[in-house]
């Protein structure tokens, strides 16, 4: 029952008012302040930018499937910061014990890599659910971004609907994920939705941008016929994080699935100074990833490799790792 002022006192106010009205400006500015002046003529320059700050990690998986031996691994090296694949939920399967290891060896868990995720409509709930259960893992051994790569659909062409079915799907994960403190991303790869620039494009059109962002791999981008320096400046508001990959072609394999391989950054095709270049004009502030899928030349440990990928990334591109 809602409660009403006595006509007598709504009078009195009104009557407060309309004389609080009537005092000349002059003598209400000679009136004691609550507050003193303030001067906002600062709000007249518009705020610069962040400046560019990129953080160098390394990603697990050369390692094959041994995470704890990456993480000594990487760090020795010196990356602050490390990718582990979803695997490591079942070699150790304690997140408290995770963190802990990497509390040891001083370095961040910056993305847990879980694999593809099906648009297929019989197990979507499922596979909502495995990712969900991947993110509560994350955010409990302190990481920081999901890392989703899409499932292509089989024997048959990729449809409009594909795009934004998967689009949708990406947009209730990162609903979920955010829900638990946890970033989305997009990670764009070869022989996925989103190997081709249009593929990208098409996938980030029908994602909403406050629950799912691009993780652009530099490497899979230039492969799958695009400019990864032209991505960075595009996608600049949709930015998460970046692979940092290279990548060759395979002579005598043009047309076939193994056309390509990933080596040490400098040592192929993608023009990681013009990346570079480009994330600076955007001023971005995040996590660039360096890795391989294994390492090219046999001869060196997983190690040796990430200290060649160092060395280019410090003396090449002028960062600090």
């Amino acid at each position: 029952m809602g409660s009403h002022k006595p006509r007598r006192e709504f009078l009195a106010g009104m009557g407060a008012l309309a004389a609080a009205a009537s005092i000349p400006e002059a003598l209400l500015s000679r009136r004691e302040r609550f507050y003193p002046p303030v001067d906002l003529s600062h709000f007249d320059t518009p705020i610069s930018p962040a400046p560019f700050d990129l953080h160098i990690g390394y990603a697990a998986i050369a390692r094959r499937g041994s995470d704890r031996q990456a993480i000594e691994d990487i760090a020795s090296a010196g990356f602050p910061g490390i990718q582990i694949r979803s695997n490591c939920v079942q070699e150790l399967g304690n997140a408290t014990a995770w963190r802990e290891m990497l509390d040891k060896h001083h370095i961040k868990m910056v993305s847990l890599a879980t694999g593809n995720l099906s648009i297929d409509p019989a197990i979507e709930s499922s596979e909502i659910d495995r990712q969900v259960a991947n993110a509560k893992f994350l955010r409990e051994a302190g990481g920081l971004y999901l890392q989703i790569i899409d499932e292509r659909p089989k024997g048959r062409a990729i449809t409009a609907a594909d795009y934004e079915r998967l689009g949708r799907l990406l947009t209730e994960l990162g609903k979920r994920t955010a829900d638990l403190g946890v970033q989305l991303g997009y990670h764009n790869h070869m022989g996925a939705m989103g190997q081709t620039p249009d593929g990208v494009e098409q996938i980030m059109a029908a994602v909403d941008p406050r629950y799912a962002r691009l993780e652009l791999d530099v490497a899979h981008y230039f492969q799958g016929g695009g400019d990864p320096a032209k991505a960075v400046e595009k996608y600049s508001d949709r930015l998460l994080s970046l692979h940092l990959k290279d990548v060759e072609p395979l002579p005598g394999t043009a047309g076939t699935k193994e056309s390509y391989r990933l080596v040490e950054l400098g040592r192929g095709s993608v023009n990681l100074p013009a990346v570079l270049a480009a994330l600076r004009k955007i001023n971005f502030r995040g996590w660039g990833i360096v890795g391989l899928d294994a390492v090219p030349d046999k001869a060196w440990s997983p190690r040796e490799s990430a200290m060649i990928n160092k060395k280019y990334v410090e003396e090449k591109l002028g960062l600090t790792v």
